[in-house]
């Protein structure tokens, strides 16, 4: 076993979990209600990193900074993250941080992968700026970077989240991926990971797995390393595309 002291345990606050206008959202009262029953239910006194799942349009930032500068210094939190929110969003979340001297978040869960790359547009800039770690969710695009365009699986036949994400626009991509992993000699999803993973400011991604080959090629893709043309030919089929994801 290893100690609590080695593991990393995130978790976050914003959807619905009890009814009743304060069952969700980021106003004081749920953050301190939801933290000390994410701690409960978790069974440990603190979590590393507390992540708002959403920007919360019916609460001032403040009172939501505010309220997670106080979980931190009650020792319930050793950090705090964000996710999924537009550029300027962020930014004024650490402005305000920044103003009042409170916690600031240390990092940005948003969507990033090959198949959606409009981060690059602003976030991705932006945390490099200002120091903030960045941690894809969705890195292998639901399962689609991990096999040729038409090869289906019983999640992809019902995943209609993940055909409004990723079209057909997408297919000479999955084969550029296919591509390099063929002669690589790799899995797909390694080849995909390892170009998240080049970009500097990425700290890690997300992966999900069912079986524990899924975490083996995602602990083999740290050891990885791309060239230029073939980052190039997995990059170059991009085509940008609306902004989403952010509600």
């Amino acid at each position: 076993m290893v100690s609590r002291e080695e593991v990393v345990i995130a978790t976050k606050v914003h959807g619905r979990m009890r009814p009743g206008p304060n069952g969700q959202g980021l106003s004081r009262k749920a953050i301190l209600a939801e933290i000390d029953n994410s701690l409960s239910r978790l069974g440990t006194d603190y979590v590393d990193l507390y992540q708002i799942h959403r920007w919360d349009y019916d609460t001032p930032i403040e009172e939501t900074l505010q309220a997670l500068h106080d979980v931190v210094k009650a020792g319930k939190a050793r950090y705090i993250g964000a996710s999924s929110m537009h550029s300027w969003q962020f930014a004024q979340a650490l402005y305000t941080a920044d103003l009042n001297g409170w916690t600031r978040f240390v990092s940005m869960q948003n969507h990033y992968n090959l198949l959606y790359r409009e981060e690059e547009r602003e976030m991705l800039p932006l945390c490099a700026d200002q120091g903030v770690g960045v941690i894809p969710w969705s890195p292998l695009a639901r399962g689609r970077l991990t096999r040729p365009w038409a090869q289906q699986t019983a999640r992809s036949e019902t995943d209609e989240f993940g055909r409004s994400l990723y079209g057909e626009e997408s297919r000479s991509i999955v084969d550029a991926v296919i591509d390099v992993a063929a002669k690589r000699g790799v899995a797909p999803a390694r080849v995909a990971l390892a170009w998240l993973l080049s970009k500097s400011v990425i700290s890690a991604p997300i992966v999900g797995a069912t079986k524990v080959q899924h975490l083996e090629d995602a602990v083999a893709a740290v050891d990885l390393r791309l060239d230029d043309s073939e980052v190039d030919a997995l990059e170059k089929g991009y085509q940008p595309r609306a902004v989403a994801g952010f509600r």
